[in-house]
């Protein structure tokens, strides 16, 4: 519903370049992920998802475009998440 593409690359990949001022941090359930949240207008553009708390889930959709090579996309289940998540694992490279 809020219309996030999901771009899970390792930590050591990611660098903010500016803002880090402007992010308020929530957490819920287990503590695991940590998401990221502009204070001023609420987009959620990075977080560390449960499925890969050594990595970040960037929203695509909040990079320039031509900053990433077009890629597959692939569909997933969040509603039935523990079910489903050997198959997002099984993608990252």
């Amino acid at each position: 519903m809020t219309g996030y593409l999901h771009l899970i690359v390792p930590k050591s990949a990611f660098r903010l370049l500016e803002g880090d001022d402007m992010l308020t941090t929530y957490e819920f359930n287990t503590g695991v992920a940590k998401h990221y949240f502009c204070n001023h207008c609420g987009i959620k553009s990075f977080y560390v998802p449960r499925s890969h708390p050594d990595g970040i889930s960037v929203n695509a959709r909040c990079l320039p475009p031509g900053a990433i090579s077009p890629g597959k996309i692939e569909a997933f289940d969040g509603a039935n998440w523990k079910k489903n998540i050997h198959s997002l694992r099984e993608n990252v490279e």
